[in-house]
């Protein structure tokens, strides 16, 4: 059986929320709120958080987290995933769990673990039935469109798909940030060029895509609610233990 890895990113520059992996949420950094349910999980043969700070680094070693310490140069946090990947076995499944998304919880995981019961699969992440007509108006809420087989089509800011005769009542569907790969995959996409759709929708999954890499979409119930601004952390408090 293949081995597990969760690898947690980590930075502490925000241009909109500077140090907000640091920031308490209910008595904790929210990091440790998402590594504590990562690792609870008991999904993961390691859990792993990767940052640039030295910062973070200490806090999280503090709390018993494994911490990788990767170059202030990577471009992205999938570039640092990719760094932490090195050192881990080739013939691996890593997932990508968002250091800022401090609800995630088992099923979500489980559910994006299971794609790659299908051999075929190289990388996939998840996505949401959305039911408030408000994010569908919402550029911050990106939307995904997938295939027959559940493979991403195209991901956008934009409203996809576009019901021009308001006949047809499709669902639409909002992606969640976390992803899955097998190691081979992961380090061929942070060898790809950066895509064309990629740099004009500032959405780094299109940059598979756009060179042939198919992404397995499933789907959750989990919504996912992101730390983005310090309000976040106010909404967040009421909802997590």
């Amino acid at each position: 059986m293949m081995k597990r890895y969760a690898v947690i990113p980590a930075r502490y520059e925000s241009s909109r929320f500077p140090g907000k992996p640091l920031a308490l949420l209910n008595g904790k950094p929210v990091l440790r709120h998402v590594y504590e349910r990562v690792l609870s999980s008991e999904l993961f043969d390691e859990v792993i958080i990767a940052t640039d700070d030295l910062r973070i680094s200490a806090v999280a070693q503090d709390f018993g987290a494994t911490v990788v310490l990767t170059s202030e140069d990577l471009p992205s946090g999938t570039d640092r995933i990719a760094a932490v990947a090195e050192v881990l076995e080739p013939d691996s499944l890593i997932l990508n769990v968002q250091g800022d998304e401090p609800l995630i919880n088992k099923a979500a995981l489980q559910t994006l673990l299971s794609a790659f019961d299908d051999p075929d699969v190289k990388m996939a992440s998840l996505m949401t039935l959305i039911t408030d007509i408000e994010e569908l108006k919402n550029p911050n809420i990106v939307k995904v469109v997938t295939d027959a087989q559940g493979d991403a089509m195209y991901f956008s800011r934009s409203l996809i798909p576009f019901d021009r005769d308001h006949e047809a009542l499709p669902e639409y569907y909002r992606h969640i940030g976390v992803y899955g790969f097998k190691h081979s995959a992961l380090m061929q996409f942070v060898k790809f060029p950066l895509g064309v759709y990629e740099q004009i929708e500032k959405l780094e999954q299109l940059r598979a895509l756009e060179n042939g890499l198919k992404i397995r979409m499933c789907k959750t119930d989990y919504q996912g609610f992101g730390v983005d601004t310090p309000q976040d952390l106010e909404k967040l408090s009421h909802l997590i233990l």
